[in-house]
């Protein structure tokens, strides 16, 4: 065990973040903690790290083992290139050598003893090097800024000349090259391209050393952990094994809450509906009977209904008019920033339904591309030209469409001034913003906070072509999938830039891949583009990195279609079991209809309409039966 947290619990104020915590992690483990927005997957790492005191708990780190962290959001940077980062992580190698090296000229003068002295000092402090990789870690600075994207004309840049995501990146790869025993890291794909996300997974999986991830990148989390800790309602659950074993135990763990709660109610309804037969036969025998089962039913212990999920925000995208079958066409597209080309040749062509997701690395223009389409960047050259009743609903991922002085209140209200306040509310409580929460203002408000805020105003705006992105960042993963199933279910047109594979996967109809000569079109989703690079990199023996990135897609891409087949098949079972439950409850409903119409005065001597009940009655308790039966064999599939 190098790591263990033990009964940590934080609290600001009277809302309670963390109770109880437990887990630890041995070495060389991978695990990552999961849970939604605001569960305190953050809060928790910053107390392993010392940055904020526990109200309750230890955490204990084993003796000797080193720890680097990576946090959300860097605050501080050196004044230093990008390579002279990297080199003062390996500041301690480099001290190393250059202590060799004097000894190295000390033993051209020395004799003797001092010599013999020399020479067991330079035999020990060339082996001590020799471990710490100290002939090659200069290519080991090279191949980690490479994965993480950076180029050889940029190690020389400094980093105060940097976008967050760049000084995010170096960070990382600081972080990677000291090699500590313990990596944890917040969020570390969030300024990642495809590329560099693929490189990275390779990296932390076969990493000497324990690692910590906080991530809502399902693919990538399902790539590298073997052990999952759920934060939910304060309390930590722990799951061994990658991301869709813990979503799949998760579930099956609900499931047999459910199927005991559903038991015991219909052992309840069973029992009461016994009770008031013998109470209606009004003997002596009879209602000591029903006394009897009164007192027994009093005597148990009731289970709480399993809540399915979470109150979900409800995203629901619907087009106030239908576009042409032609909804954009792009030519000849270029853009440069001084005199330096970002893009060009760009051409495009959209059409009606189209769900298209624009990829390429970082840097190659896919944000300036949206912003061009959007007129809210100039270009260079080219043609853009909208189809018949297109109507744009754009998400930008810095939310710069926010207003940051306004209330998230006033957002909505200015945007949408017809709108009544208690429709606004309603929208509002629908994205999770209720009571005082919707008077904060835009610039308090987290990143996935600003993201729900962008996704009401984009619901409320009626568009039939929709402009995306990066819309998954900071989403957490439950949010993604509702995303997911209301762009699937949008019956206009969709163009979006997003790193996140799983997203990807899920919602794209066709990828756009841009490089230096152009966009590249692929029908259908990751997976097929995946394939589709595949072929062509078989046919082009030096590939060189893309090569290694379509390597390691590929391994899993046989998991991941099965994955997609149990899904599939996971989903129609739990569609009948939904069913099933559904008609459960009307059936229980029209026996308690019947019951009370059994007990109406006015049909007490009506034979006939006795009659009549009773034969209902049975009906719907030989079918109540049948779908119990029905049920408990979905329940345990």
């Amino acid at each position: 065990m190098v790591l263990a947290c033990q009964n940590i619990s934080k609290s600001y104020g009277t809302n309670e973040i963390l109770s109880a915590i437990n887990f630890h992690i041995e070495a060389k483990e991978k695990l990552a903690i999961v849970g939604i927005n605001g569960a305190g997957k953050s809060t928790l790492l910053k107390i392993i790290m010392g940055e904020e005191e526990a109200d309750d708990g230890i955490v204990t780190i084993a003796k000797d083992v080193t720890v680097g962290y990576l946090a959300q959001h860097q605050e501080r940077y050196y004044n230093q290139t990008i390579y002279e980062e990297m080199l003062s992580a390996k500041q301690d190698v480099i001290n190393l050598q250059e202590q060799i090296r004097q000894l190295e000229k000390d033993i051209e003068v020395l004799t003797g003893k001092e010599l013999d002295n020399a020479l067991e000092r330079y035999a020990r402090m060339n082996h001590t090097f020799e471990i710490q990789d100290g002939y090659s870690f200069e290519s080991q600075i090279v191949g980690v800024l490479k994965g993480l994207g950076f180029s050889e004309e940029d190690f020389n840049r400094p980093t105060e000349e940097l976008s967050g995501g760049q000084k995010t990146r170096v960070s990382l790869g600081r972080l990677l090259l000291s090699r500590p025993d313990i990596i944890i890291l917040d969020e570390p794909t969030n300024h990642l391209d495809l590329n560099s996300t693929a490189w990275l997974e390779n990296y932390l999986r076969t990493y000497d050393g324990a690692v910590i991830i906080v991530s809502h990148d399902r693919y990538f989390l399902d790539r590298i952990v073997t052990k999952v800790i759920e934060i939910d309602n304060t309390t930590s659950t722990i799951y061994h094994g990658n991301y869709s074993y813990y979503a799949g135990k998760r579930e099956e763990i609900r499931l047999s809450k459910y199927r005991a709660y559903m038991n015991q109610q219909a052992e309840i309804k069973h029992q009461e509906a016994v009770i008031a037969k013998l109470k209606q036969f009004n003997r002596e025998k009879s209602i000591k009977r029903a006394e009897s089962r009164e007192k027994m039913l009093n005597k148990i212990e009731r289970l709480d209904k399993p809540q399915e999920t979470r109150d979900d925000m409800r995203l629901i995208l619907t087009p106030d008019i239908e576009s042409g079958n032609d909804v954009l066409l792009v030519e000849g597209l270029s853009k440069s920033y001084t005199a330096s080309p970002l893009f060009t040749n760009v051409d495009m062509d959209i059409k009606k339904g189209e769900r298209v997701a624009l990829i390429g690395d970082n840097g190659t223009g896919k944000t300036t591309i949206l912003k061009i389409i959007n007129q809210l960047l100039p270009k260079d050259s080219g043609r853009i030209v909208l189809g018949s009743q297109v109507h744009i609903g754009y998400y930008d991922q810095e939310h710069q469409v926010l207003h940051p002085d306004k209330t998230i209140f006033d957002e909505l209200h200015d945007a949408y001034p017809a709108m009544t306040n208690t429709r606004i509310r309603n929208v509002l409580a629908a994205f999770l913003f209720t009571g005082d929460d919707v008077f904060k203002e835009i610039k308090d408000i987290s990143g996935g906070e600003r993201g729900r805020v962008s996704l009401a105003k984009l619901m409320l705006s009626g568009a039939n072509f929709l402009i995306l992105d990066e819309p998954t960042n900071h989403l957490d993963i439950t949010s993604k999938e509702i995303l997911e199933n209301a762009l699937n279910n949008f019956s206009g047109t969709v163009l979006y830039v997003s790193h996140d594979r799983y997203f990807i996967n899920r919602t794209a109809t066709r990828i756009l891949e841009l490089t230096g000569n152009g966009l590249n079109s692929y029908t259908g989703n990751y997976d097929d583009y995946i394939s589709e690079k595949e072929k062509m990199a078989a046919s082009s023996p030096d590939s060189g990195q893309s090569s290694t990135v379509i390597k390691a897609e590929t391994e899993s891409k046989q998991d991941w279609k099965k994955a997609k087949e149990e899904q599939a098949k996971e989903r129609k079972r739990l569609n009948d079991l939904k069913k099933t439950e559904t008609r459960i409850e009307e059936l229980e409903t029209l026996l308690n209809s019947l019951n009370e119409e059994m007990s109406l005065p006015e049909n007490a001597t009506n034979s006939v309409k006795l009659n009549e009940i009773a034969l209902k009655q049975a009906a719907a308790n030989e079918e109540l039966e049948e779908l119990y039966i029905i049920w408990e064999s979905l329940s345990e599939e």
